[in-house]
């Protein structure tokens, strides 16, 4: 189904639909807690339950859709119901209405921790949080094994992604080389019909580029190109942003240290909305306003690119035997690039027996009682706050 288009003259029906998009999704930013599959969860609730906007196999569609193309797939989500709903200012109002009350909450957030980070009161905070942040993203790993690890060699894929990892090749090489090796490998057979010679396409590009850096001196214009590019390239589960933030901004920039990294995305997890609105706060701790809002531009941007470009495509993406195979592959590199991450920092962030017990306890209340995340930060917090006091 395409799009409705718009006229010059904006016909009331159109502007009725555009008011609706925008009214849901904004509703949504502002309660959406809970991560991506939650976030599709309550869009699903609301645009095929409730309104009836789309069938259960056109919801279906897009849902898939998001998968095959890189960003945060619940924005995406919005993006593409409000360009279906609504056409391209559908689009606009579906994305901006999702992302904008979560961009604004986390302005105010990195505000108050530029402010008053450097209280010792905000230390003990981050020593009871980040445990539990890392505890968050283990479970992560953990409900994202049986999806992304579907067989074998995939397994194997992700495993060589983490060796590979330690040894300073590229991330976006491996991710792509994880998802061009399972497709190729799945479609072998089609490409000795086709006597196609394909190997070579993904693996050799950007491996020289592994070499870190020395710091660089910050700019707005690197800073919206990094997060341009992350934004452009990043599959799977949002904590694979981890990974491709510490590679250029802790490692090849030194613009962060970890625990600034952690710092932004235990807000990113506190906060509604997508896990991506880190980059709004760690624009802000870099540059104030003006590197929150490129920050912002850069890392949403190719979603909004990527929906309008693949929308017409859905229908013929949906059978590809090749973009399947490509996704898979791409999944479990995403993994692998999550698990090394994850142990880097967790080296960081489990400084004694204490945060050990933490993390632990946090991994236990989510695997067996799946409590939101966000209650388990504020618990965290506690728990700092609580250790200062009584040692």
């Amino acid at each position: 189904m395409a799009p409705p288009q718009i006229s010059s003259s904006m016909d009331a029906p159109l502007r009725r639909r555009v008011i609706e998009v925008a009214a849901l999704f904004l509703k949504l930013g502002f309660t959406a807690f809970g991560g991506p599959a939650a976030h599709i969860a309550l869009m699903h609730n609301e645009i095929v339950k409730r309104r009836g906007w789309l069938s259960e196999q056109e919801f279906l569609d897009l849902v898939g859709a998001t998968n095959l193309i890189p960003g945060p797939n619940s924005t995406e989500m919005a993006i593409h119901v409000g360009l279906r709903r609504a056409g391209w200012l559908g689009l606009l109002a579906g994305g901006l209405g999702f992302l904008m009350p979560a961009v604004l909450i986390v302005l105010a957030l990195a505000y108050a921790y530029v402010r008053f980070g450097s209280a010792p009161e905000a230390g003990w905070l981050m020593y009871g949080i980040k445990p539990v942040v890392i505890a968050i993203i283990a479970q992560a790993l953990w409900n994202l094994r049986k999806s992304a690890l579907k067989t074998l060699p995939v397994a194997l894929v992700g495993a060589a992604v983490i060796v590979l990892y330690f040894l300073g090749i590229n991330e976006i090489a491996l991710l792509f080389a994880g998802g061009a090796l399972v497709m190729l490998g799945l479609n072998i057979q089609r490409l000795r019909q086709w006597r196609l010679h394909l190997v070579a396409l993904f693996p050799g590009a950007g491996l020289a580029a592994s070499a870190a850096l020395a710091s660089v001196p910050f700019s707005l214009p690197l800073l919206f190109l990094t997060c341009l590019k992350i934004g452009a390239v990043l599959y799977g589960s949002g904590y694979v942003l981890l990974a491709f933030l510490r590679a250029d901004l802790v490692v090849r920039y030194a613009w962060l240290t970890d625990q600034q990294l952690l710092d932004a995305i235990a807000i990113g997890q506190v906060t509604p909305g997508p896990l991506f609105t880190a980059a709004t706060f760690i624009g802000y701790i870099l540059a104030g306003i003006p590197g929150a809002l490129l920050a912002t531009l850069g890392i949403f941007l190719p979603s909004f690119v990527f929906v309008a470009l693949s929308s017409p495509l859905i229908p013929r993406i949906r059978g590809s035997a090749w973009a399947s195979g490509f996704l898979d592959g791409v999944n479990a590199a995403a993994l692998g690039l999550m698990a090394a991450v994850t142990w880097q920092l967790g080296r960081a962030s489990l400084v004694d027996p204490f945060t050990v017990l933490v993390a632990l306890i946090a991994l236990g209340l989510l695997l067996r009682f799946k409590i939101n995340s966000a209650w388990l930060i504020l618990a965290g917090a506690i728990v700092g706050l609580l250790r200062a006091a009584f040692g």
